[in-house]
């Protein structure tokens, strides 16, 4: 890989393990000083270390790169302030923010607790809000910046039993839309990235004769790092002309997703009423209707 953020200084959150590690290591080896900024917890948010924060900022010490490492939590404006004030402090400005870090709290709906919505909320949607919006200050006095945020199909398209991940992810592609109008008289870009890894589908997938096995080795290739130099170029000034974007990126794919758009509309002389919404207005455009589609189904052929 190039040099291809020299100079330029990236925070990363979720960054390490997973693929937050994946692309803290590919900007730091793209010539990038980077915060490494990671609570440490479990996948379901419990918990807490340095360890893995420290392990990824030894590797990256190890190639000769610059890093630093914050272990505050997204969810918390006071540390989202913390790890931009840490930037500057460290290394003179910030030039990338990648909004990585997660939990799952998974559930059927009718299930679904308050503490459960809650917590993957305040960590996803309000986490990156808070370190979006920490950044801003610096990007508007530096007339720079690029927002990475890492969304999901869950919420572009979605899932069974994630209506709090997916109503989070669904909000960040919203609030990256947002920040791109509000902030391009200030150079400032952001994009969004639905990723695929593979250690999310093994759980689900069988792997009893010899062409399943097969089709699970392919998508053991599907690793986090996959997912890495789309936000490298996202975050470098290569991009300076790409802001507002959607894309997915699976193994060696990467997609360019859509927004949403009007697809057919219909119209009537008179006021419309229920009985004629549903005699003419809903058949004329049923067929353009969206089914029940999950993830999987859209996304229904092996990664390539």
């Amino acid at each position: 890989m190039t040099q291809i953020l020299n100079g330029k200084v990236a925070l990363v959150t979720g960054a390490g393990g997973g693929i937050g590690r994946g692309i803290v290591l590919a900007m730091a080896r793209a010539g990038a000083a980077v915060i490494i900024n990671d609570a440490g917890v479990s996948l379901s948010g419990e918990g807490g270390s340095v360890t893995p924060a420290q392990e990824v900022k030894a590797e990256i010490q190890a190639f000769g790169g610059q890093a630093i490492i914050d272990t505050g939590s997204v969810a918390d404006w006071g540390a989202a302030q913390e790890m931009v004030r840490k930037a500057k402090d460290s290394f003179g400005r910030l030039d990338i923010v990648v909004n990585n870090a997660g939990i799952l709290r998974d559930a059927m709906f009718h299930k679904m607790t308050p503490e459960q919505w809650l917590s993957v909320i305040n960590v996803h949607l309000n986490g990156s809000f808070f370190v979006s919006r920490a950044a801003a200050e610096l990007f508007r006095e530096q007339e720079s910046g690029a927002f990475v945020h890492m969304v999901s199909t869950s919420g572009l398209i979605g899932n069974l039993g994630q209506a709090n991940y997916s109503a989070a992810k669904l909000g960040m592609v919203a609030l990256s839309k947002l920040i791109a109008l509000d902030m391009k008289r200030y150079n400032v870009r952001s994009n969004c990235i639905a990723p695929f890894a593979w250690g999310r589908m093994t759980s689900n997938i069988p792997a009893e004769t010899p062409d399943q096995i097969a089709r699970l080795e392919n998508l053991k290739k599907m690793t986090p790092e996959k997912n890495a130099p789309l936000a490298v170029f996202l975050g470098s000034d290569d991009a300076r002309d790409v802001t507002g974007q959607i894309f997915a990126t699976r193994k060696n794919e990467i997609f360019l997703m859509s927004q949403s758009r009007p697809l057919r509309s219909v119209h009537t002389a008179d006021d419309w009423t229920p009985e004629t919404i549903r005699d003419r207005a809903i058949p004329a455009m049923r067929s353009s209707f969206y089914p029940l589609d999950r993830s999987q189904d859209i996304f229904s052929w092996d990664p390539c």
